[in-house]
């Protein structure tokens, strides 16, 4: 496998989780309690509980999305 393969590949999983990213929190931010209504008919959290688990998740999601897909791809760039 070539490097420019793998970095290619690796540009196209940092723009999708990347844009990802951008798209849930948005959501989140925009279209909370939505959000909330609709994840409360399927589990029972208080608000505060759902607050506490959506921005721990999307606060988890960002640090795999840098360590996993925009930090091999910078330095694939900056190696080739």
């Amino acid at each position: 496998m070539d490097v420019t393969i793998v970095r290619n590949f690796l540009l196209w999983c940092t723009i999708i989780n990347g844009a990802l990213l951008i798209f849930s929190s948005l959501l989140c931010a925009f279209a909370g309690d939505w959000v909330y209504r609709v994840h409360s008919r399927w589990f029972a959290l208080s608000r505060e509980a759902f607050n506490t688990v959506i921005y721990s998740f999307i606060g988890l999601y960002k640090i795999f999305f840098i360590v996993f897909n925009l930090i091999p791809y910078l330095a694939l760039t900056i190696v080739g």
